[in-house]
């Protein structure tokens, strides 16, 4: 599993957990451990940007606590928009089946340099997210918080197929990609295969991304 979680992703969850415990709770929170260093500068940027509110913190050899936080009027609206699923990180994020060496080869190696070169927006899927809680949910609030989905159907995957269809309800931009010569042959569900489906092909990824760049920076209003 890939640790690493970007800092559009932290940020999301940040805003989220401050605002479920002050929900429950009624009150700023009193004590808010800031974890490591990362943690910490994301905490200090996030109230810089007046997002979150703090009262005080307390800086020690061993870490850092802060004291009285709740977010601010921004910062709710963000926590809000978030819950509505009107909130968009700046990543995608990619439904697919795990454990094809080939698939996952070509989605490291090809597919999120691209978006994120092109694009400036990072691409994520589950094993790129490091939260506590059931899988499901968390699933549920990546697509909810994200600016687009690709869906992979290669393997014809009822997860890949379920995810976007959750995107498509909300009225997230959804682009579809499937191996050239499976699509080929077999297309893909009747419910898709009239939707424009980017081709990839292990031996030619060049041409793959070109297409898949221009494809989503349509899909996003994105300047050409």
């Amino acid at each position: 599993m890939n640790d690493f979680v970007s800092p559009s992703i932290q940020a999301i969850n940040l805003i989220r957990e401050i605002g479920d415990k002050v929900s429950q709770s009624g009150e700023p929170i009193g004590r808010f451990s800031g974890g490591g260093k990362f943690s910490v500068q994301l905490i200090d940027e996030l109230v810089d940007s007046g997002i979150i509110n703090v009262e005080n913190d307390v800086r020690t050899f061993d870490g850092t606590a802060f004291m009285g936080v709740n977010l601010t009027l921004k910062g709710w609206e963000q926590y809000e928009q978030e819950k509505r699923g009107e909130f968009e990180g700046k990543y995608g994020f990619i439904a697919m089946q795990f454990d094809d060496p080939d698939l996952d080869v070509f989605v490291r190696k090809f597919v999120k340099p691209a978006v994120k070169d092109d694009t400036d927006y990072d691409l994520v899927d589950m094993r790129d997210v490091g939260r506590a809680g059931i899988i499901d949910n968390i699933m549920r609030a990546q697509i909810r918080d994200s600016a687009f989905v690709i869906a992979d159907l290669t393997h014809d995957n009822h997860g890949a197929y379920w995810e976007a269809g959750y995107a498509e309800g909300l009225g997230k931009p959804v682009i579809y990609i499937c191996e050239k010569a499976k699509f080929d042959k077999k297309k893909s569900h009747f419910d898709t295969s009239h939707c424009t489906t980017v081709l990839w092909s292990i031996d030619d990824p060049e041409e793959f991304k070109r297409q898949l760049v221009a494809t989503l920076r349509l899909s996003l209003n994105l300047p050409s």
